[in-house]
């Protein structure tokens, strides 16, 4: 069985390059907030962004398909107790998602954008 914590770990190392390679600045990784774990925190130029990455091996899953409502709406907590933690109000701020499968790597921006 696959230590999945290495797995995730892996999986969060290639997106924080993948968006190093895009012009992003990382500000800070696995953030832990009393509600979840923010895998990575970002600027890309002035606009604060949270990253979730999502990976998977397994042929016929689909990373995407992880991100529930409920995780979003976990994953929108742990932002404002980020935010608010660190005393931060950004003029912006977003959540994007990495996904990560067999066929590459693919960043979806703003996916709390309606």
């Amino acid at each position: 069985m696959p230590n999945l914590r290495g797995v995730g770990r892996e999986a969060e190392d290639r997106a924080a390059e993948f968006l190093i390679g895009q012009g992003f600045t990382i500000v800070t990784r696995r953030h832990k907030t009393r509600r979840g774990e923010l895998d990575i925190v970002a600027l890309d130029g002035d606009v604060l962004v949270f990253v979730e990455v999502k990976a998977r091996r397994a042929p016929g899953y689909v990373p995407e398909e992880s991100m529930s409502d409920a995780k979003i709406r976990a994953l929108n907590t742990a932002i404002q107790l980020y935010l608010a933690e660190m005393e931060i109000r950004p003029n912006e701020f977003r959540l994007d998602l990495i996904a990560m499968d067999s066929n590459g790597i693919r960043h979806h921006k703003n996916i709390l954008a309606p």
